[in-house]
């Protein structure tokens, strides 16, 4: 009987996380992964969360990049899927943060270049972790550079900065 209920609410914790997303699957599981593992936790649900871009807004809060983390209908985080220029073409990241809007998690899912790929390293992205809303992250000061992944580098810096610029704001206006 345990075993039965534990296969259905799998089945039905990942029915509700792939209706959520209309991203590739490859990248559905790598968040349902990172999910699982930083809030300890297998049944969560996703509320996507949708805000107009606006001169204080100024990451990409469309259909399918913000979500609430929610377990037993109780907020526990917000998931961030994004994009971010890399030398010739972008990558996907995902950014977990608590329900205090405490990064707890960055996480580099698809890289397509050949160089550059080193901004996934566990150790370089631990650098964001534990940092609110309202920290800035400065290359050479409170993040470090990676030689021969200057591009990388700075783009994931920057697009954590307007991610977080924008979450502060959305606060501020009491919207999260």
């Amino acid at each position: 009987m345990k075993m039965h209920f534990k296969l259905f609410a799998g089945i039905l914790v990942t029915a509700l996380f792939c209706s959520a997303f209309s991203l590739p699957k490859n990248i559905q599981k790598k968040v349902k992964k990172e999910i699982n593992k930083t809030f300890k936790t297998e049944t969560f649900t996703l509320n996507p969360l949708v805000f107009e871009s606006s001169d204080l807004v100024v990451s990409d809060f469309s259909q399918n990049r913000f979500f609430e983390v929610l377990q037993d209908q109780k907020l526990i985080g917000y998931a961030y899927v994004g994009n971010a220029p890399s030398k010739t073409d972008t990558f996907e990241y995902l950014v977990l943060f608590n329900a205090n809007l405490i990064i707890q998690k960055a996480k580099v899912l698809v890289y397509r270049e050949d160089y550059g790929g080193e901004i996934g390293s566990k150790r370089w992205l631990r650098q964001f972790e534990g940092k609110s809303v309202e920290t800035s992250f400065l290359l050479q000061q409170n993040i470090a550079a990676i030689s021969g992944a200057t591009i990388s580098v700075t783009s994931m810096t920057r697009a954590i900065n307007f991610l977080n610029q924008s979450l502060y704001q959305l606060r501020l206006q009491q919207k999260i």
